[in-house]
């Protein structure tokens, strides 16, 4: 290994000696100048490319952005006279995101500027105009995939036209949105704030209750309203809860059954009556400690024993009102004859359990429950491919969940099989208002690429073996050159007789190999090699 290293070593010095001075000056240069490059080319990638954030701010909301800012450690910049904020490009849409949840910016909206540098002289403003809302529409689709639980979001924005005269009112823009969420997944509260208020910001003059928010499952997303202690807002308060609990059981159906058939086969619609009555009840109850027995606790007692035997009866002057009946048995009026007397006289009184009940029965009971189910058949348009025994399944599948759902007192006796199937609807035909997403291009290289620049490769190869065996084939001929020549040189010519070439070649090659057998054994390998 090192008697290897050695001969490189040798050999790359004889070939920076071998080098004349200007040769050595550009080699150097070239090698500073790749490295200038190198890091040059590496400052400029690694440099963060700034692109506007919000624009048309006040200057108390980019102070507070600012600071929001500073707390996240996000690099920034201020245009525009403190009206624009710019940030790094990769960091632009989560921060929209992020922003937009905590309900910022309460003023400005979010910039497109940016799409229109790249727009042509000879565009006309309906072109430009057509041009941002389809980069808006573009732009604002990626944010919102964004929010955890989406997948993929189509847009649709409508703005309204610009009046021709001042004093026109500008009318207010709207937007639907179609959302690819994750199965299963339930949208919280300040989500679903953040979603409205992330499309109201990226639109101007779009107020949230213009923006309609719905999945591929046709279920809705409702902006929750902060609502006062009155009548109106109970009413939505109740409407709401009628909301969620519907939209529990249709996205418990819509998972079940989007297992078994397929996530885009299957619409669940679910309707309920909720019950909102809220009664209250007091119950006073007196029962006793053992309730086998039906005995309290004997808490004191008292017993009276009279008995008498002797000449003369028990008897008296009973009191006055004494009634006859509640004399001791024996007992006789006056003092006359002889009798016996026995009183036994028992007291006992027991402690019971007082309770004393204050019952407030629950609202939101379940009276009745409607569950209508539309299932696309395997062969969209064969509504025979699906059979009727996975119908029947299915439909048993929503009897268990209506009987389990639906209050147990507004049915005593139970729901039959007749109420279960008025409650239940299967429909199984083709769908077709079906919203397709497009799948994500992520810039598949086609094979041709692969096989040329396969080819590619192996003729790079090849072209170096080439010049490498060329080289060395060079290299063997200008060595075997030299040989010649010195043996030429040492070979004295004593009887200046006058010898063929092929005499001279043979007693050259006689003393090569007789003073140096090695540079005569390496030629030899080297005609055979040629031959």
């Amino acid at each position: 290994m090192n008697e290897k290293l050695m001969n490189y070593k040798n050999k790359i010095v004889a070939i920076w000696g071998g080098r004349t001075r200007k040769q050595k000056i550009i080699f150097i240069g070239t090698i500073l100048a790749v490295i200038a490059f190198v890091a040059g080319t590496s400052w400029y990638l690694s440099r963060p490319t700034m692109v506007p954030l919000y624009s048309d701010l006040s200057p108390a909301e980019t102070g507070k952005i600012k600071e929001n800012l500073d707390s996240r450690g996000v690099p920034y910049e201020i245009g525009d006279a403190g009206k624009t904020i710019l940030v790094p490009q990769e960091q632009v849409d989560t921060l929209k995101v992020d922003l937009a949840a905590e309900g910022i910016p309460e003023s400005g909206s979010i910039d497109y500027s940016f799409f229109g540098q790249n727009a042509g002289l000879g565009m006309t403003d309906n072109e430009f105009g057509v041009l941002q809302l389809e980069a808006t529409q573009t732009e604002l689709a990626n944010l919102l995939k964004g929010i955890d639980g989406v997948n993929k979001a189509k847009v649709m924005i409508s703005l309204p036209e610009k009046g021709v005269f001042v004093s026109d009112t500008d009318e207010q823009a709207s937007a639907s949105i179609v959302l690819d969420t994750k199965p299963g997944y339930k949208f919280q509260d300040d989500q679903i704030k953040a979603l409205y208020h992330l499309v109201s910001k990226s639109v101007p003059n779009l107020p949230t209750e213009n923006i309609v928010i719905m999945n591929q499952a046709f279920e809705y997303f409702d902006l929750e309203e902060n609502n006062n202690s009155t009548n109106a807002g109970q009413i939505s308060n109740q409407l709401g809860i009628k909301k969620e609990i519907e939209r529990d059981i249709q996205r418990q159906v819509q998972n079940m059954l989007g297992t078994i058939m397929g996530r885009d086969k299957v619409v669940v619609s679910v309707t309920a009556d909720i019950d909102f009555n809220q009664v209250k009840s007091e119950q006073n109850l007196v029962e006793p400690v053992d309730p086998d027995n039906m005995e309290g606790i004997a808490i004191s007692a008292q017993r009276l024993n009279e008995t008498f035997t002797g000449n003369g009866a028990a008897g008296g002057v009973p009191q006055a009102g004494e009634p006859a009946d509640t004399l001791a048995p024996g007992y006789q009026e006056g003092a006359n004859g002889n009798g016996d007397y026995e009183k036994t006289d028992e007291t006992i009184n027991y402690e019971v359990n007082r309770v004393r009940k204050e019952i407030v029965e629950s609202p939101y009971k379940v009276r009745d429950l409607g569950i209508q189910v539309m299932v696309e058949p395997p062969t969209a348009d064969d509504p025979n491919s699906l059979p009727q025994e996975r119908v029947d399944d299915i439909t048993k599948i929503l009897s268990t969940i209506i009987r389990t759902t639906v209050d147990k007192g507004a049915n005593p006796e139970g729901l039959t099989d007749d109420d279960l199937n008025n409650k239940i609807a299967v429909s199984v035909q083709e769908f077709n208002g079906k919203v397709k997403f497009d799948t994500d291009e992520k810039g598949v290289i086609p094979i041709w690429v692969y096989i040329v620049g396969g080819v590619l490769i192996v003729a790079l190869i090849a072209a170096i073996i080439l010049y490498l065996r060329a080289r060395k084939r060079k290299q063997e001929e200008e060595e075997e050159q030299l040989l010649f020549e010195e043996v030429e040189d040492e070979i004295p010519d004593v009887n200046e007789e006058v010898l063929t070439e092929g005499a001279q070649k043979r007693k050259q090659l006689e003393k090569l190999a007789k003073e140096k057998p090695e540079e005569f054994a390496k030629l030899l390998r080297t005609w055979l090699t040629q031959d």
